[in-house]
Parts: C-alpha cells; sequence; structure tokens
C-alpha cells in the first residue's frame, strides 16, 4: 500500500472524477429511458459489461485480441489503472497516468456536454 499524500490526493481525484463520469453516465441513461423500471435495467445491461470489459479483474495482457480492443475503449479500465498505480506502492501504469486522466476527463466532458443537453428536455 502506498501511503505517500501526494498518491492519496490523487486517489481522491481519480475517486471524484470517476463518480461524475459514471453518476454522468447514469443521467443520460435516465434522460433516454425516463422510467425507473426501464432505468434500472439498461443501466444493469450497460454497466455490468463496462466492468467484465475492463482491467479490473484481468490485465488487458491476457485478453483476446476483440475484447482487448473494447477494454481500450473502457473508460473503467483508465480508472482502475490509475488506481493502481497509486494505490499499490512500487506500481507503474500501463497506459500513462497523464493518458488516464486525459480520458477519464475527456469521457466525463462528452458526458456532463451529452448530459446537459438531454436533462432540459424532460421537462417538456
Amino acid at each position: 500500500m502506498n501511503w505517500n499524500p501526494f498518491a492519496l490526493l490523487n486517489v481522491l481525484i481519480i475517486i471524484i472524477l470517476a463518480a461524475t463520469l459514471f453518476s454522468t453516465f447514469s443521467l443520460v441513461i435516465a434522460c433516454i429511458v425516463k422510467t425507473r423500471e426501464r432505468f434500472m435495467g439498461v443501466g444493469q445491461v450497460l454497466t455490468m459489461p463496462l466492468f467484465f470489459a475492463s482491467n479490473a479483474i484481468y490485465p488487458t495482457d491476457m485478453m483476446p485480441g476483440w475484447l482487448k480492443t473494447i477494454s481500450h475503449l473502457n473508460p473503467l479500465t483508465y480508472v482502475v489503472d490509475a488506481l493502481r498505480t497509486f494505490m499499490l506502492a512500487g506500481s507503474t501504469s500501463v497506459f500513462g497516468l497523464s493518458f488516464d486522466y486525459a480520458v477519464i476527463l475527456f469521457t466525463t466532458a462528452i458526458l456532463v456536454f451529452i448530459g446537459a443537453r438531454l436533462y432540459p428536455r424532460l421537462a417538456t
């Protein structure tokens, strides 16, 4: 475990960014489906594959080519990579921390933009 204050601060930042990313993802889904029952179903159908197609369980090197491609498009892969790098002493990032941050921020920005466009339409 890495108890360096700089690493812990980065863990906190990554967790806040990831929470923003996935809560905005949920907001976008909710704006599209508009009912609670559909939201729960569609949310699970999308969330579970995101988890299994990330590097949260297995490293991307062990994945078949088609799954590795999906994993590299998955923002959770970069969240997990950054968290492992900061939380485990002596760990190095597979993709590079600046790339991890860039993917997380870019994906969050896109989802916030989409959510901002969809949310006002719920009132009409």
